[in-house]
């Protein structure tokens, strides 16, 4: 669940999305995230219908972030 989180960080960031890590922040610390409030918290989100069927569609199995690239570096 957490290299969904650091996508949905991500893509905040890309379309500057107000008070989203906030959001995001009461919603995942400290606590498991149910796989419904997750996505339930995406589609609420004010980006481009694109980048939201983007996060919908991603599992942590799926998702390895900057991991390929920073191994590359070391």
């Amino acid at each position: 669940m957490h290299a969904t989180v650091e996508a949905l960080e991500l893509v905040r960031r890309r379309y500057g999305v107000p008070g989203a890590y906030e959001k995001l922040k009461e919603l995942t610390r400290g606590k498991g995230v149910e796989r419904d409030a997750l996505r339930e918290f995406v589609r609420g989100l004010p980006i481009p219908d694109e980048a939201r069927q983007a996060l919908l569609a991603l599992t942590p199995a799926g998702y390895v972030g900057k991991a390929a690239e920073l191994a590359r570096r070391c």
